[in-house]
């Protein structure tokens, strides 16, 4: 993955979004369908959109204009763009790790895309469309360093974010880890700048982000576990369902998707 410039600041996950949360009703999209026969879904007058403020380049307050920008919401936009047809039918809500399922199944949310893993358990809670990215867990640490993978973290510190598997993942692959589990992923990558872990793990493509911010760090390891990211709604909601995944293969085939990628990954994305 190529370089690129963009300012953030890592700790500000509880800076209120600067785009779209002006509304704090709950939404009442479902997926029932209108007596007239029409879709509720295309008759909405927004869609509520659960994302994140403190994962560069996918969802980050950007200092220079205390804007909150990245890759997942600019794929949210396309979405309802496309299923609603406007732009300006999107209103953003900050969510975390911890709260974006309860906000989900509250109706606060419509839908989240906010750098989610698709696992079985959270099946149980919601329902995800087609991985929208490629994602692996991997492992952050100081340039200098002795940690070079997995096989290294008996008896080291590991810390990771509250509300992911990614703490668990670590314990399962190397039981003599001590994990410790932090609220965002500010909180984290704080505690590993000061010394309160020596190795941060999620996911790679979050890794990687701030490798680029912060050349004291490198990734190390490969990708542990393949973890593809989903958009989640309300468990039963199909209509939602499929309108998104309906949305994401239109964005994949006329390549706005590609688009996308580029804009904030400077790298074409695998095919």
């Amino acid at each position: 993955m190529k370089t690129w410039h963009k300012k953030m600041g890592i700790t500000m996950a509880t800076v209120l979004l600067a785009i779209g949360v002006a509304g704090c009703g709950k939404s009442d999209t479902t997926g029932s369908k209108a007596a007239d026969g029409q879709s509720s879904l295309k008759s909405k007058a927004k869609l509520v959109v659960g994302v994140g403020a403190d994962a560069f380049p996918f969802g980050y307050v950007d200092t220079a204009d205390n804007k909150t920008k990245g890759f997942d919401l600019d794929i949210a936009a396309a979405i309802v763009k496309d299923i609603l047809g406007a732009d300006n039918k999107i209103e953003y809500k900050e969510v975390n790790g911890q709260t974006r399922i309860p906000m989900l199944k509250n109706g606060d949310i419509d839908i989240i895309v906010r750098t989610m893993t698709i696992t079985e358990d959270r099946k149980k809670e919601v329902d995800f469309s087609d991985p929208y990215f490629s994602a692996g867990q991997s492992l952050l640490v100081k340039k200098d360093s002795t940690i070079t993978g997995i096989q290294d973290l008996k008896g080291k510190k590991v810390i990771a974010v509250k509300g992911t598997r990614d703490g668990k993942t670590i314990q399962d692959k190397a039981p003599g880890a001590d994990v410790s589990e932090y609220n965002n992923l500010g909180e984290a990558f704080t505690a590993l700048s000061t010394g309160k872990g020596e190795v941060l793990t999620t996911d790679n493509a979050i890794l990687m982000g701030l490798s680029l911010e912060n050349p004291g760090y490198k990734l190390v390891g490969g990708v542990i576990s393949d973890e593809p990211w989903g958009i989640a709604v309300r468990k039963g909601d199909k209509e939602m369902l499929d309108a998104v995944n309906a949305s994401l293969k239109k964005l994949k085939d006329n390549g706005e998707y590609a688009k996308i990628y580029e804009k904030w990954l400077k790298e074409k994305p695998a095919k």
